[in-house]
């Protein structure tokens, strides 16, 4: 309650520099604590939070290149082959040369990959829980998030 007092207070001080006032941090500190919360669930299955969103990319479809693994998580792909080549050590995925073009990397589920998926099933309904916000304020929320990352893209 305290907390929420002083980014009450900081709010209404109209300090711009305030750290309270920064939609930045609101991001970061909320993406933290997101993750502290996916931490347990997803050490069960042996994944951390970052193979665990490659693993979602892949669960949606499978068979996808390195590349469109990247542009789909908004991140790099060198930064992403070593999350990939731990995932493939696990035994999750495997990776292959395109025969049309040796640079493209595919990148393919395992059985244990797909048997993953079942596991993880639980994983949104315990996360829902801990958000203890009712469904449509979750949707509201999560729209207006991809509405600010749509608008964030287009200027980077």
């Amino acid at each position: 309650m305290k907390a929420e007092h002083s980014s009450k207070q900081a709010a209404d001080s109209g300090d711009h520099l305030l750290l309270d006032n920064q939609l930045c941090f609101a991001l970061y500190s909320t993406s933290l604590l997101m993750t502290k919360v996916y931490k347990p669930l997803l050490s069960k299955l042996g994944l951390t939070y970052p193979q665990y969103l490659a693993m979602l990319v892949l669960w949606e479809r499978d068979g996808m290149t390195v590349g469109e693994i990247s542009t789909r998580l908004l991140t790099d792909p060198g930064s992403l082959t070593p999350l990939l080549k731990r995932l493939e050590s696990l035994g999750l995925l495997s990776r292959t040369r395109s025969k049309e073009d040796e640079r493209v990397v595919i990148v393919n589920l395992t059985d244990a990959g797909r048997q993953l998926r079942q596991e993880a099933q639980q994983i949104p309904a315990c996360v829902f829980g801990a958000i203890a916000l009712d469904l449509p304020d979750l949707k509201t929320l999560q729209s207006s998030l991809l509405q600010l990352r749509g608008r964030l893209q287009d200027n980077v």
